[in-house]
């Protein structure tokens, strides 16, 4: 055997030491991670307080997202919207006439800059102002049309948890859309006012209000 060979041979049985140990610090630290909202927000201590919504906010485990961008394809099934980020629903809410239509880019930058102002004005994790905000202004109780043939009445009827969710984050855009049009004040600090009054269920809020009349019709048509 030549010089050579016993070199090239000496090189394949050392053992690579250095890489074995950079792999493990790799391993480490990236198991260490936790995912948080912006960078910033931590979803570990987000609290459902109303149990029949736990399903249909989605804002735990797998759901935890660094962006509320995560290009899912929620329509394609019924009730698949529901495991989609609660705060990427939200965004979503914003995008509403026609030319807001597909603009997610300047929504979930007006969700950002939203979060910054919530917590600026609590002192609260946002991402539970939001969630407080949702469970307050889903209406409980709705009227329906009963009958035909030219006799209709409405009839009061309970809502479902999941009804409740989308009607909320409906109610809660359409009021931060309405404060911010023709207004100097932007659509953030808008939406950022009312998620904070719909947390505190504070009639201030558009989502409440909207709510207690809806609740008030359906009570007189029980």
């Amino acid at each position: 055997m030549s010089e050579e060979e016993v070199a090239i041979t000496e090189e394949e049985e050392t053992p690579m030491v250095g890489a074995v140990d950079d792999e493990d610090d790799f391993v480490a630290v990236g198991g260490a991670t936790e995912v948080k909202l912006f960078g910033k927000w931590s979803f570990d201590d987000i609290e459902v307080r109303d149990i029949s919504l736990v399903d249909y906010i989605a804002c735990k485990g797998d759901h935890a997202t660094y962006l509320p961008h995560t290009a899912g394809r929620y329509q394609a099934k019924r009730f698949r919207k529901a495991s989609c980020p609660i705060v990427e629903r939200l965004a979503c809410c914003l995008m509403r006439k026609g030319r807001n239509s597909g603009k997610k880019l300047m929504a979930v930058r007006i969700i950002q800059h939203t979060l910054e102002i919530i917590h600026l004005l609590t002192d609260q994790n946002p991402i539970q102002v939001v969630v407080d905000a949702i469970i307050n202004s889903g209406p409980r109780e709705d009227s329906t049309r009963v009958g035909g043939a030219g006799v209709v009445r409405r009839q009061a009827v309970d809502m479902s948890p999941f009804r409740r969710v989308n009607y909320a984050l409906y109610l809660l855009a359409m009021g931060a859309r309405e404060a911010s049009f023709r207004n100097l004040k932007t659509m953030a600090e808008c939406l950022a006012e009312e998620l904070i009054n719909a947390a505190r269920g504070s009639s201030n809020s558009y989502a409440i209000k909207k709510k207690d009349e809806i609740e008030r019709v359906s009570k007189s048509n029980r």
